[in-house]
């Protein structure tokens, strides 16, 4: 069954400071910083949640549709996409602008300086999800502004249950905004340092959000997450990785085994316990889409993490 998902299509560029930032900036004189850092290691991945969602539910044999807008600059990840068998009818390019990009330079202390210019994810509001009528189900992940609000309402126009995920984009919604966002969504999630904002924001507790939704889903990295659903709150504990090298995408990759739980009718406990995997196979690797396995693998995986087998 296709699921809709909509969100940023952006390129990564990832740095390694091989020292510590604190060795070249001077704290009492940071209202006249001027520095400049040599990274001798760099590597530019394919990124974005919309992709990094439709990738990882792709390789669990599910159909995903991701919608985003993408510039001038789209033509190496459009033959990503399509080698990987992903969908691009609902990615719209414009010539005008460029892809979103992330620059992101980590030092040897784990600190890092990212700079974000959205290019043409700021226009996805140009898209609309009545455009893809085959989608039964959908996630609103982190996209530009405007077309996050128009799609949440988009999705509830159409009947289309989707799960509502702000990401790195909750700090641009006032209370009332995100307010509606849970009353439009059907499941929410989030991580544990965006359930805080989204209390603050809100001044809505557990239980406001979820006797309003189906579920909602906090994760709290290395220590598994919550699924607050129909009263009760369900531990999943977090999968263990063979190896440790990169969480970037570990959250969307989590995301795509959510859609995967809710398309396949699994139960909660099952479901979150797929997506705890999948955050544990992305860990695993360096850059969001550079892992593989296929289904028979995942299968096997959940069999040997959990002690049963996935349906």
């Amino acid at each position: 069954m296709p699921a809709l998902i909509c969100g940023s299509i952006a390129y990564d560029t990832i740095m390694v400071l091989d020292d510590s930032f604190r060795n070249h900036i001077l704290p009492d004189q940071i209202h006249i910083l001027n520095v400049a850092f040599l990274v001798p290691e760099m590597r530019r991945e394919f990124g974005g949640c919309a992709i990094n969602i439709a990738y990882n539910l792709k390789m669990l044999g599910e159909e995903p549709i991701p919608m985003a807008t993408a510039g001038q600059d789209f033509g190496p990840y459009r033959e990503w996409i399509r080698s990987c068998g992903i969908r691009r009818d609902h990615v719209r390019v414009l010539d005008d602008l460029y892809t979103a990009q992330i620059y992101i330079t980590t030092d040897l202390d784990d600190n890092q300086i990212t700079v974000v210019h959205p290019g043409a994810m700021e226009q996805s509001w140009r898209n609309r999800v009545e455009d893809a009528p085959e989608a039964t189900l959908g996630i609103l992940a982190p996209d530009g502004r405007e077309g996050m609000v128009k799609h949440a309402e988009q999705f509830a126009a159409v009947g289309v249950p989707f799960i509502f995920d702000p990401g790195q984009q909750l700090p641009l919604f006032s209370g009332e905004e995100l307010r509606r966002f849970v009353e439009l969504a059907t499941w929410v999630t989030v991580n544990d340092y965006e359930w805080q904002l989204l209390k603050s924001r809100t001044g809505w507790v557990r239980d406001d959000v979820s006797r309003r939704v189906d579920a909602l889903i906090v994760t709290r990295g290395g220590e598994g997450s919550t699924i607050h659903t129909g009263g009760e709150s369900i531990d999943i504990p977090a999968a263990q990785p063979r190896q440790v090298n990169d969480p970037t995408g570990c959250g969307d990759a989590y995301r795509a085994g959510l859609l995967y739980g809710l398309l396949r009718g699994f139960d909660w406990l099952t479901t979150g316990r797929a997506a705890s995997l999948m955050g544990a196979i992305k860990i695993e690797c360096h850059g969001t889409q550079n892992h593989r396995f296929t289904l028979e693998q995942f299968k096997q995986r959940f069999q040997d993490s959990f002690g049963c087998s996935l349906a």
